[in-house]
């Protein structure tokens, strides 16, 4: 039913695949403009740059150390820490100092006087103005690089078991959300005799029930999320308080208030509107309950505009009713449409003017949906490199292609529907259908004898049931042999199926850094230029240092083989392949790139031809060469050197 328009009569298959077809080119080609014109810009904050820089050596200990970002961030006391070789912290412990100056975002640390020579880790964490927490670390030296005990973190912030716990939230909040709108715009807009049908109740129940107990998770596990990511700190009044101090903080509790304001639309829906019979006054709490509701939802929905992507980056005072636009057309389309598979599945009541008046609010969800799709994609991707090298792109694509699927499959809903609303073939089905009924329930009334109910009150109570049990089985009969209203179940019901994984993908769109912020942290990474394998460097080497008994070949291993500290071993093998002791054997790290180096590294023997050094530190990634210097006499020295990329 994505894309149903109201059907006018029947048309050929070719006019439906020619639309197609033309909406298709027309949005690819408006994409690609956009796309192709595409300035910069961003949404999740990404570190930037900083002074020192990572893996720098500088001869001199810095005043202060200074963090640059992509975007306005929220920082507590221990949002940027400074740890010497030691793992004690370096920086006076004062709280980060705003040093940001026009559009340039930039926060700093003083460090303690008269710091000693080494390795000092710098390790940040902060809150994205889009919600979303972002961490990091890095290493910089004074004097010469050292050892260090400082392990960088392994978890990114928002990960782990709490960041799961709290995307289920999210993904259940938007579930909520699309049941709780979509289910109640379906109820007021296409089919008002919905609000006396239980089925139709019980859903919007649950979606407010899903919407509000996801928002007070989502509240409670604000702070460990962004923090410390364990579930105690779900609890803590200090850290509450300080998430409520914050944006997200803000718009989780507005969320709640209308909440509130919702479970009053709904008992009045479901309750007075359902029980109202006078036609004019029932017009007149139609429209009240549309404007009140319709406030209710828009103000949910700016709950999330107002607090993630669109409330940063470019254009933001348009990108965020844009983005309201969009979650409401989501909630008619994808709620209406698990509304009219409920109904079309427990209800016999509903009427083929529901499903007409369905098919025009689908079809105006989906230009809506096209309209503010096509400008969020360019403002959160803005590249053809982003839309295919990103995962943020490459969640997109699948998004659209699953929108594809719908459209496709709403084609078939469109064909059903059209029978459907056809008066005589509406008419012929209920007349086979109430024959059908009759020879199958002519035999069950004859069976139940006539009783005088005065004799026997609670006989009679008993035939009012079965005489209700039967007419809604007679009611099922007709609805089941009607073969246009079970093919319609069925393409509804593969709708629904494709719109459960859409949404899912739409959840994930909102907590993955956007293509444009991840090209541009890329871009500005110091090891953008020369990316890093993540596992343990091999190395075999061969050299002949020209004497006697000079060929042989060094074999080098590194593990983990990545920034941090370190494992190297070394083996030197003789020409015959057995292990050769050598006087002198010595080795340096050079990244010519970043001009960091030679770093010298002295093994120590072990056993014959094995040397090992531990805590070699590799401040950051790149390409590295390998020097490896091998004296096999007093006079016989050579030097060899290999490049590889750590990580």
């Amino acid at each position: 039913m994505s894309a149903t328009a109201p059907y006018p009569g029947p048309s050929p298959i070719r006019r439906p695949l020619a639309a197609a077809a033309f909406l298709a080119a027309l949005v690819g080609m408006v994409l690609g403009l956009l796309l192709a014109g595409a300035g910069p810009a961003s949404a999740h904050a990404a570190l930037t740059g900083s002074d020192p820089q990572d893996g720098a050596v500088v001869d001199t200990a810095p005043k202060e150390v200074t963090l640059s970002f992509s975007e306005a961030i929220a920082v507590g006391d221990d949002s940027i820490r400074v740890l010497d070789p030691s793992g004690k912290r370096a920086d006076t412990e004062a709280g980060p100092k705003d040093l940001t100056e026009g559009s340039t975002v930039r926060y700093g640390v003083a460090l303690h006087s008269g710091l000693p020579d080494g390795t000092y880790t710098v390790a940040w964490q902060a809150i994205s103005a889009d919600s979303h927490p972002i961490s990091g670390a890095f290493t910089f030296s004074i004097g010469a690089p050292s050892d260090t005990t400082v392990a960088l973190p392994s978890q990114e912030a928002g990960g782990g078991p709490v960041g799961v716990a709290y995307d289920i939230a999210r993904y259940a909040a938007y579930g909520g959300f699309v049941l709780l709108v979509g289910g109640g715009a379906f109820v007021l807009v296409c089919w008002r005799g919905g609000a006396s049908a239980l089925p139709m109740q019980r859903l919007v129940v649950r979606g407010w029930l899903a919407l509000t107990a996801a928002t007070l998770a989502m509240l409670l596990l604000r702070n460990p999320y962004t923090g410390s990511g364990k579930f105690a700190d779900a609890f803590d009044l200090a850290g509450l308080q300080a998430v409520l101090e914050t944006k997200p903080g803000a718009a989780l509790v507005s969320r709640l208030l209308l909440l509130g304001a919702a479970a009053l639309f709904i008992a009045v829906l479901f309750g007075t509107y359902a029980r109202r019979e006078d036609e004019l006054e029932r017009k007149d709490l139609t429209f009240g309950l549309a404007v009140g509701g319709g406030v209710v939802a828009t103000g949910i929905a700016a709950t999330w505009a107002m607090s993630e992507h669109a409330s940063t980056g470019i254009q933001a005072n348009i990108a965020v009713p844009v983005d309201i636009l969009h979650l409401l057309a989501v909630a008619a389309w994808l709620g209406g449409l698990v509304s009219l598979l409920v109904a079309l599945y427990r209800t016999p009541e509903i009427g083929s003017g529901a499903v007409r008046r369905f098919s025009a609010v689908a079809f105006g969800s989906v230009v809506v949906l096209a309209a503010t799709g096509i400008y969020q994609s360019w403002r959160q991707v803005g590249s053809w490199s982003a839309l295919t090298g990103t995962r943020y792109g490459q969640l997109l694509i699948v998004k659209v292609a699953l929108i594809g699927v719908m459209l496709a499959v709403a084609w078939f809903s469109r064909r059903w529907t059209g029978r459907l609303t056809d008066p005589a073939v509406t008419a012929s089905a209920s007349r086979d259908a109430e024959e059908t009924g009759a020879e199958g329930t002519g035999t069950e009334e004859a069976a139940a004898p006539a009783q005088d109910p005065e004799a026997d009150p609670e006989r009679a109570a008993q035939l009012a049931r079965q005489r209700a049990v039967l007419t809604a089985t007679k009611k099922k009969r007709i609805r089941d042999a009607d073969p246009e209203r079970s093919g319609l179940r069925r393409s509804v019901l593969a709708e629904a199926a494709v719109a459960v994984v859409l949404l899912a993908v739409t959840t994930m769109l909102t907590s993955t850094e956007p293509g444009r912020t991840e090209e541009e942290a890329a871009a500005g990474s110091p090891a953008a230029a020369a990316p890093a394998a993540d596992g343990a460097v091999n190395l075999s080497m061969p050299f002949d240092t020209g004497g006697r008994n000079g060929k042989g070949t060094v074999r080098i291993d590194i593990d983990p083989g990545r920034t941090g500290s370190n494992g190297l071993h070394v083996w030197i093998d003789g020409s015959d392949g057995k292990p050769m002791d050598v006087p002198e054997l010595k080795l340096a790290l050079t990244l010519e790139a970043k001009e960091i180096g030679p770093l010298p590294v002295a093994p120590d023997r072990v056993a014959e031809g094995h040397w090992s050094a531990s805590g070699v530190l590799i401040p950051m990634a790149g390409d590295w060469k390998i020097d490896v210097t091998v004296r096999t006499s007093d006079i016989d020295q050579v030097t060899i050197d290999e490049s590889v990329k750590i990580g």
